[in-house]
């Protein structure tokens, strides 16, 4: 069974960034596309951000673009969210996981088609 590890989650002002890092074990990282999503208290777990499996297609939510990057390092096993210019509506609990592409993560992520998760990490964005 594949263990999703999220880590670098944190308590950052307006305005900050941090960079997220979700490891994954086994030998499979690299044959799938990754995303990054977020569930706030009270509200459904959104997709914030997937990338392709040889990692040169991104997709972002509108509310992320320019301030959100997802890459990916396939030798390290890790995808990784680099957040900056944060906002109060940030705040949420970050996890990652896998489809075979893009559209298919999308798609899942619509349809709550993943079966497993991550513990996830906080996030929490407050002055």
């Amino acid at each position: 069974q594949v263990h999703l590890a999220e880590s670098g989650g944190g308590l950052v002002q307006p305005g900050g960034s941090l960079r997220l890092s979700c490891q994954v074990s086994g030998d499979i990282f690299s044959y799938y596309a990754w995303g990054w999503f977020r569930q706030a208290p009270g509200k459904e777990r959104e997709l914030v951000a997937a990338i392709s499996r040889p990692g040169g297609g991104t997709y972002y939510r509108d509310s992320v673009k320019g301030r959100f990057t997802i890459s990916r390092d396939n030798d390290k096993n890790t995808v990784y969210l680099q957040m900056n210019s944060l906002r109060p509506e940030d705040t949420a609990v970050y996890y990652c996981n896998s489809g075979d592409t893009i559209t298919q993560i999308r798609q899942k992520s619509s349809a709550g088609g993943f079966e497993s998760w991550g513990q996830g990490t906080q996030v929490t964005v407050s002055s």
